[in-house]
C-alpha cells in the first residue's frame, strides 16, 4: 500500500482530494458503481491502467474506507471489490464531474477506448435531468453491447454490464451517435424518444411514461 499523500490543507475539498484525487481512483469508483467486480474485470474495463497502479489504488480505497474486498462463496470462490456506503456517496460527485465535462467529449479520437456501460451514468443523468419516467430497471442496447440501469436508485448498485437480470421496466434501443449526443448534453432523452432515435419497449410504468411524455 502506498503511503498516504496529503495536501495538508484544512479544507474539505482538499481532504476529499486526499482520498480520491489520485489518477484512476474516480474511474475505479465508476466501475464499482456497477456492483462487485473482480480485479481482472476491473483491469479489462480500465484500459491504460497498469496492474501495479490498479492494485495500489484498490488498496488505498480499502484503507480510506471507500471499498472492501471479499471472497465469493463457492462455486465462485473469487475475490471481488465493492464500494461501501462512503464510496457509493461519490455517485453525485461523478455525475457532476461528468456533466461539467460533457462539452469536452467532442469527436471520438482514434486512441479512445469505449465500453458500452460507460454511457450508463450519462443516460442516468439524462433521465434524472428531465424527470423522465421515474424509477425502475432499464435495459439499454447499443451497437457496442448491452447494459442496465437502476433509474432513481437511492442506494446500492447503480448500473450493470449486460442485459437486465430480470424483466426490466423499460427497454431502450439506440445507436452510439444518439447515446453520444445525450452524453454530450446536446440531446435530451425525451426529445430522442419523440424523434424516434430511442426505441422504447416494455410494459412497465417507466416505459409507458417515456412513450407518453
Amino acid at each position: 500500500m502506498s503511503p498516504r499523500r496529503s495536501y495538508d490543507q484544512y479544507c474539505s475539498a482538499a481532504r476529499a482530494l486526499d482520498a480520491v484525487g489520485d489518477r484512476w481512483t474516480l474511474l475505479i469508483v465508476r466501475e464499482l458503481l456497477a456492483g462487485p467486480r473482480r480485479y481482472t474485470d476491473l483491469h479489462a474495463d480500465l484500459p491504460g491502467v497498469s496492474t501495479d497502479v490498479l492494485a495500489s489504488r484498490l488498496k488505498d480505497m480499502e484503507r480510506d474506507g471507500l471499498a472492501t474486498r471479499r471472497r465469493l462463496p463457492p462455486p465462485g470462490a473469487a475475490y471481488v471489490y465493492e464500494l461501501n456506503r462512503r464510496g457509493r456517496e461519490l455517485l453525485p460527485v461523478l455525475q457532476a464531474l461528468g456533466e461539467w465535462g460533457e462539452g469536452e467529449l467532442g469527436e471520438r479520437r482514434p486512441t479512445d477506448a469505449l465500453r458500452a456501460h460507460w454511457f450508463a451514468l450519462p443516460l442516468l443523468r439524462g433521465l434524472d435531468r428531465e424527470g423522465a419516467g421515474g424509477a425502475g430497471l432499464v435495459e439499454v442496447r447499443l451497437d457496442e453491447g448491452a447494459f442496465h440501469l437502476y433509474a432513481g436508485a437511492q442506494d446500492g448498485q447503480v448500473y450493470g454490464d449486460g442485459p437486465a437480470p430480470g424483466e426490466p421496466d423499460a427497454r431502450l434501443v439506440l445507436d452510439t451517435d444518439t447515446c453520444t449526443a445525450v452524453a454530450q448534453g446536446e440531446l435530451g432523452v425525451l426529445d430522442a424518444v419523440r424523434a424516434g432515435r430511442i426505441e422504447v419497449g416494455g410494459d412497465g410504468t417507466l416505459a409507458k411514461a417515456l412513450r407518453e411524455a
